[in-house]
Order: C-alpha cells, then sequence, then structure tokens
C-alpha cells in the first residue's frame, strides 16, 4: 500500500516543491543521484571505475512538454558523452536516456522527434566509443519506445533496450528481442501500473521476472540482469551456467547507491556489472521511485530528515 502510495505521488508538483524545499534533501539525493552537474557525474563514475565497476549514466529528466527542454536535454547528453570521453572513460560508461526527455511527450511530432534527439545522442556515442540504452516508462510508452528502438538499431544496432518485468506483455517482447546483438536490460518496473496491464503481486512479478530472464539467457542476446534482488541474483546465475553463458556474455546492474558491497562482491568474482548512475537537476521523480521500491531505502530518508531537523 505505501509503494502505491508514494508511487502515486511521484508526479505531484506540491509534494515535489515541499521534499525539495526540506533541508534533508541534498543529504539524501546524495545518496542516489551522483549530483547535479555533468563533471560530478563523471567523477563519480571515475570511483566506480575504480572499484572494477562499469557504469550507465541518466541526465535525470522526463515528461518534457516544451521543445526546448527537449532540445537542452540532448545537449546536456552530448556535453556529458564529451566529459567522458575526455576522461577516458567510455570503454566502462555509457548513457541511458528516457525518450520522454528528448520530446517523446510532445504533441504531434512528439515521436519523431524523440527519435532524431536519440539518434544525435547516438551518433555521438558512437563517436566517443560507447553505446547507449532507452530506458523503458510508463505502460502507455512501451509500444513508442519499441517501435523507436527498432528504428535506431537500423544505423546503430549496438543500442540497448530495456523491459519490464511487471507488464504482461514482457514475455513476447523478450522473445523479440533476445536475438544476436540485442542488449536487454531486465528490470522489475518502477511505475503505478493498473492491474489489466501489470502484476501487482511481488510474488507474481517475481516469477514474471524469472520466466523472462529464462528467455533472454536462452537466447543469443546480451541479457542485463538489473535486480539488487539476492535470491533473482543467484537464480540469474544458475540460468546462465544452464545456458551455457560465460561470465562475458551477460552482466548485472543495480542502481548508483543500492547495495554497493554486493556490486563490488560480484565484480571481484569476474562478473560485469554495471551501476546506475543518474545525475541532474530534476531528481524527485527518480528519488520517489527508489523510495518506492524498498521500505528501506524510506526508512533511511526518515532517519535522515529526523537528524537533520
Amino acid at each position: 500500500m505505501l509503494r502505491q502510495v508514494l508511487l502515486g505521488v511521484s508526479r505531484s508538483p506540491k509534494i515535489k516543491k515541499a521534499v525539495s524545499s526540506l533541508p534533508v534533501s541534498s543529504g539524501i539525493v546524495a545518496r542516489f543521484v551522483a549530483g547535479e552537474r555533468a563533471d560530478q557525474a563523471v567523477l563519480s563514475t571515475e570511483k566506480l571505475v575504480s572499484d572494477g565497476l562499469f557504469v550507465t549514466l541518466d541526465h535525470l529528466g522526463e515528461d518534457v512538454t516544451e521543445l526546448a527542454d527537449a532540445t537542452a536535454t540532448t545537449d546536456a547528453y552530448l556535453e556529458l558523452l564529451r566529459q567522458l570521453s575526455e576522461a577516458g572513460l567510455t570503454q566502462q560508461a555509457e548513457v541511458s536516456v528516457k525518450l520522454s526527455a528528448v520530446g517523446q511527450a510532445l504533441p504531434g511530432d512528439g515521436e519523431k522527434i524523440a527519435l532524431e534527439n536519440a539518434r544525435t545522442i547516438c551518433h555521438a556515442a558512437r563517436n566517443a566509443g560507447t553505446t547507449v540504452t532507452l530506458d523503458m516508462e510508463d505502460h502507455t510508452t512501451t509500444d513508442s519506445t519499441l517501435e523507436i528502438l527498432r528504428e535506431l538499431r537500423q544505423d546503430f544496432p549496438e543500442t540497448g533496450a530495456v523491459l519490464q518485468a511487471y507488464l504482461r506483455r514482457t514475455e513476447a517482447d523478450c522473445r523479440d528481442l533476445a536475438h544476436a546483438g540485442s542488449r536487454v536490460r531486465l528490470c522489475k518496473g518502477a511505475y503505478k501500473e493498473p492491474e489489466s496491464v501489470a502484476f501487482q503481486n511481488k510474488a507474481e512479478v517475481d516469477k514474471s521476472y524469472v520466466r523472462c530472464l529464462r528467455i533472454l539467457m536462452n537466447g543469443a542476446g546480451y541479457p542485463m540482469v538489473a535486480s539488487h534482488d539476492p535470491r533473482l541474483i543467484r537464480i540469474a546465475g544458475s540460468l546462465a551456467d544452464r545456458a551455457g553463458r560465460h561470465k562475458d556474455t551477460f552482466e548485472f546492474q543495480m542502481l548508483f547507491g543500492i547495495r554497493p558491497e554486493e556490486q563490488r562482491r560480484l565484480a571481484s568474482e569476474g562478473h560485469t556489472v554495471r551501476v546506475y548512475v543518474p545525475y541532474g537537476e530534476d531528481w524527485y521523480g527518480y528519488l520517489v521511485r527508489r523510495l518506492a521500491e524498498r521500505p528501506a531505502n524510506l526508512q533511511f530518508f526518515l532517519r535522515s530528515l529526523i537528524s537533520k531537523k
């Protein structure tokens, strides 16, 4: 129930204003967000890479309603890629892009604008020697995102996809994308979705995750296992073994600030571990979804709030 409430308010302007004005905000945000500027994100990337980890960076923001904002987000990615290249980090770091942040939600030609902006980012990423993964958002954007992915992969076949196990459609999407050259990040999903399109019970979501992961592990693509759940991580390893996969044919992904010891442990065992590093000023929606995912995150926030009063 608490998770549903938090997800329901994740896009509330009034609550966003209240949370953003709290003195504790900078403290709690620092745990999950690597700063507001590209140079701060690059510094966090350097530290993670020094620990043997890989990185995917997300410039925070979504659902832009002005063309200028979509252009600004695109420019922010170009600047980020420039700084990553200058720092010599593009062999270990890529970028993740939300299409609604680069124009997908704009009226009229939004999908076309998002495609062109994403194409610009993909071109810059290739020139820098790295790749792009398209983040997945709420279920109303799934078809559009997968269509843009298909268009991008004609010129940039290395573009990664994200699928969400809590959606009832995802097993079929996994079968479609489990082909050679395809990179697919499988996560549980972090948006408030209706029962008609998404599993609501945690056990059902976990079962769906395993079914989807089995499809990806037995396919010809490159699965990216996005989970902090110890049980699912063990299952992923077992499925990879049964499919005859070597450690360099799939990877684990975890969020910045969550289970860092486990990230380093898996890396020390020879696994590729990629950390999802968000940065930027528009951190509110991302933060609320992180609080909703795990009660421990909310408890950490409340303790921080009390200690700062």
